[in-house]
């Protein structure tokens, strides 16, 4: 299409949405409690939370518990915090504009620019995807004692969940997705118990230190937390699905779609920070204060559980929500890879093609680590795919700041004025910690 000037502010006239088969697909009633509405809307939220708990979060989170103690806690409540803020402006961007992120993108930016978007966005699926399947794969050895290489292959299989979900309708993947999550706080509820963790430490471990600037080490594994909780493709999915609901297409409609949207999105990512949280304090109370500081891989983890906390129902429960974990992200991560691919290139291909296209990519660098350096290289692999989130998360940071808080784009929906000064200084942020870890990797 022409790059032409609208009268939105936008390049390119808008196009079919994506997920058009879910699109507006879920009623919302126009009268009734404010409570009926918000359990209308709730659902999507859960949906990109599930990002913010992935094992690729379990590495990072692992690794600084038992190195640092209670340190990094105050990385995961910043990068919460973050993610809630940038996550609100993807529900206001979908609802005020019938884009989503990558829609937004390809509306406003040049082809050249948005092939390169695209890769980049790509390039982070594939690092999620890496992490998905690794973490599975290592939750069925420990249950089941099914061999690694043989667990990431088995991943592949999950494409048929997928579309079954899909065939099934959009409510039907929230409500695996939303108890699956369920079990994993339960899980996590116990392992709290078990390891009987410092109150005190954890309450320090909230407050931010310069010595997470100063220490290199601290440093490599805080942006490994933040690419592990401020997820790129999130920023994609989100502003698609929160068009599942059926709201009114009117300022006040609006309106009520981005106030409820954005409830949902907060509720589920609390809960996502006290997993995130609940894994860096377990690995903390039961690693770092019995000197096991150098445990990093998941493996480890679950081996030293029963021994250090008395109870083999330490290490079951662990292995479990590590499944549940995985599983929900091969959901959310299957919508996204279709939401990027459709909304950059206007290519619209079937779930499981593009599904398996996405498991290729993650499953063959899996089998060649593992066939090279042994299980033991998963855990460095499983950090190192959550820097490659975090090094690419400006590149879906700043263009959704910039379109939400231009007046041209959004209209009277346009992000609040303290919003939007809050949401650059958030992506600076990333942008100066991200190049200070690229100085870092190649000149320390």
């Amino acid at each position: 299409m022409e790059a032409v000037k609208t009268k939105e502010g936008w390049k390119r006239e808008r196009s079919t949405p994506s997920l058009q088969e879910v699109y507006k697909s879920m009623a919302v009633p126009k009268r009734g409690s404010s409570f009926r509405k918000f359990l209308a809307f709730a659902g999507p939220g859960y949906l990109v939370a599930v990002g913010y708990m992935d094992p690729g979060n379990w590495a990072t989170d692992l690794a600084g518990g038992a190195m640092f103690n209670y340190s990094l806690l105050s990385v995961i409540l910043i990068s919460n915090i973050m993610a809630i803020l940038l996550q609100s402006l993807t529900a206001r961007l979908g609802i005020a504009t019938g884009r989503d992120l990558a829609q937004a993108c390809r509306d406003h930016y040049s082809k050249p620019v948005n092939f390169v978007l695209w890769l980049l966005c790509e390039l982070a699926i594939a690092a999620c995807d890496l992490a998905e399947v690794i973490g599975s794969a290592i939750a069925l050895q420990l249950l089941f004692g099914l061999p690694l290489i043989y667990g990431v292959l088995l991943t592949s299989l999950d494409v048929m969940l997928v579309l079954f979900l899909q065939n099934k309708g959009f409510r039907y993947i929230e409500s695996i997705v939303i108890s699956l999550i369920v079990v994993i706080l339960i899980c996590f509820g116990a392992e709290m118990i078990f390891s009987k963790p410092d109150i005190g430490g954890i309450f320090g471990g909230f407050v931010p230190r310069a010595e997470i600037l100063q220490n290199p080490e601290m440093l490599y594994i805080a942006l490994g937390i933040l690419g592990a909780t401020v997820m790129p493709h999130n920023l994609y999915l989100h502003s698609s699905i929160v068009q599942t609901r059926n709201y009114e297409e009117t300022e006040e409609g609006k309106r009520s779609a981005i106030k409820f949207a954005t409830i949902d999105s907060t509720v589920a990512l609390t809960l996502a920070l006290f997993i995130n949280a609940a894994i860096l304090i377990l690995s903390a109370a039961a690693f770092h204060t019995t000197g096991h500081t150098e445990v990093a891989e998941i493996q480890d983890a679950y081996q030293l559980l029963t021994p250090l906390l008395g109870t083999g129902l330490a290490s079951i429960l662990f292995a479990v929500a590590l499944l549940a974990a995985g599983q929900n992200s091969t959901l959310t991560g299957t919508l996204a890879g279709q939401i990027v691919m459709e909304g950059f290139l206007n290519i619209r291909l079937k779930p499981w093609i593009r599904r398996l296209i996405t498991r290729l990519i993650a499953i063959v660098p899996a089998v060649i680590v593992i066939a090279v350096t042994g299980e033991k290289g998963t855990g460095d692999l499983l950090i190192l795919s959550q820097v490659v989130l975090s090094l690419q998360l400006s590149f879906a940071v700043i263009p959704l700041v910039m379109f939400t808080t231009d007046k041209r784009k959004m209209g009277a929906l346009v992000a609040p004025k303290w919003v939007a000064v809050l949401s650059w200084i958030v992506a600076v942020i990333i942008a100066v910690l991200n190049a200070y870890l690229l100085y870092g990797t190649f000149f320390s």
